[in-house]
């Protein structure tokens, strides 16, 4: 009979030892007193947000706080990353939490007395600026629990590093960034960290977390169709190859591939069209197109297959209109795997987090994220946070990215317990090999 992974939660919590529960205990009132300081960095964070690779001032806030607290401070990675290494009482394993930094090109619609009214260059146009996904709640909290490490970091075995990654949303087009740049400029070389952990807060139940093992989030990857067809006069297109036209063709036979041409009951998966540009005037027929989209897998053969049927498919569709197309391809993150020995060895962690009734399976998600690259260089765990606002159907609350997406400040203590705990309790008594 399959376990469910509150029961495995509910008989694994017998074997951690008594050491680990009581340091669980002396830390969990310190964590509930540092809430209040959690939320003002949070509501600073979020009026100051800032886009990838531009985490100037949060970068600088992190490094600040890291440094009161005595920790070992390394600046400067993948532009403006922050890593705090704090090394315990005594010697043990090395265990790595994560917490992203970046906002989105969004303007903020919520109407909070602390909201964004902070304004950049997006792609050449001027954009608002919001913590729309909330990693200033994830960056708060990781503060949180460095704060709260740190005052017990005698009695710990072991070293915890605190990894605050830039540009999850992704890098401006011609710069690298986020996770792995961080990784290419050796973020794990020393120390290299054992095992590594994150959360996302999530339009979910507040304080309720969230948890599967293996595939968790899709792989993405961001695709471009360039069409080149033939000028003409928009009242003579029989004298011109139309593209606009073409891109009509070409966009419903991309996205029927994943509900024709692939197994889904093997994996799910996406294909969407985000952008489609062309053409400069009402009554002339332009030379070329472009489409611009993304494609979500949860299983590398079958992302490969897809791309090879984009591949056909724009080629004969172009060329059965007279015009030509090609397709171009990049990589944006990998499949977000959690171990699945680590996710069954951090259930009770989340239950004692949370609560036994508050930890919950969630299904495969098609967001992406980039914490997956490090996952592919030490086994890892990346779980959700509740925070859907009090009084409002799940149904209608409004989804990360939304310039409505509010975070509701009481699921986050559970946010704190949870990463805390996961230290605590990888650092006393990891998964054993």
């Amino acid at each position: 009979m399959k376990r469910t992974l509150l029961s495995a939660a509910m008989l694994a919590s017998c074997s951690l030892p008594s050491f680990a529960a009581d340091l669980k205990a002396t830390l969990a009132p310190t964590i509930h007193q540092l809430m209040p300081q959690v939320i003002d960095w949070r509501r600073d964070i979020h009026t100051h947000p800032e886009l990838s690779n531009s985490e100037v001032r949060t970068s600088k806030l992190v490094a600040d706080e890291l440094k009161a607290l005595g920790l070992e401070v390394r600046t400067g990675i993948a532009h403006h990353g922050v890593v705090g290494i704090l090394k315990g009482g005594q010697p043990g394993p090395v265990v790595a939490l994560r917490a992203d930094m970046d906002a989105l090109p969004v303007k903020e619609q919520t109407g909070l007395p602390f909201a964004s009214k902070v304004t950049a260059t997006f792609n050449g146009e001027q954009v608002g600026v919001m913590h729309a996904c909330g990693h200033d709640a994830h960056t708060a909290m990781l503060l949180g629990v460095a704060k709260a490490l740190s005052s017990i970091r005698a009695q710990i075995p072991g070293t915890v590093m605190f990894v605050f990654q830039p540009a999850e949303e992704g890098a401006p087009p011609g710069e690298e960034g986020g996770a792995a740049l961080m990784l290419k400029e050796g973020v794990f070389n020393n120390p290299k960290p054992d095992a590594i952990f994150g959360l996302h807060v999530w339009p979910m139940e507040a304080g309720k977390i969230y948890v599967r093992p293996e595939g968790t989030m899709a792989a993405s990857d961001r695709f471009e169709v360039h069409i080149k067809g033939k000028q003409t006069h928009g009242s003579s297109p029989w004298r011109g190859v139309d593209p606009i036209t073409v891109t009509g063709s070409m966009i419903e036979a991309l996205e029927l591939i994943p509900s024709r041409q692939v197994d889904v009951t093997q994996a799910p998966a996406v294909i969407s069209i985000g952008q489609v540009k062309s053409g400069i005037r009402f009554n002339i027929i332009p030379d070329d197109a472009t489409l611009v989209g993304t494609i979500r897998t949860f299983d590398e053969g079958m992302r490969q297959d897809i791309i090879n049927k984009m591949q056909r498919t724009v080629t004969h569709v172009a060329q059965a209109a007279g015009a030509t197309a090609t397709l171009s391809v990049k990589s944006g993150a990998a499949v977000t795997w959690n171990d699945a020995k680590l996710t069954d060895w951090a259930a009770p962690t989340l239950a004692w987090a949370a609560g036994k009734e508050g930890v919950g399976t969630i299904k495969p998600i098609t967001g992406a994220e980039d914490f997956s690259y490090f996952q592919q260089n030490v086994p890892g765990v990346f779980f959700f946070l509740g925070v859907a606002p009090d009084g409002v159907p799940l149904d209608q609350v409004a989804a990360n990215h939304s310039p409505h997406f509010i975070v509701n400040e009481k699921g986050l203590e559970n946010g704190v317990r949870a990463l805390s705990g996961l230290a605590l309790d990888y650092l006393q008594s990891p998964p054993k090999s």
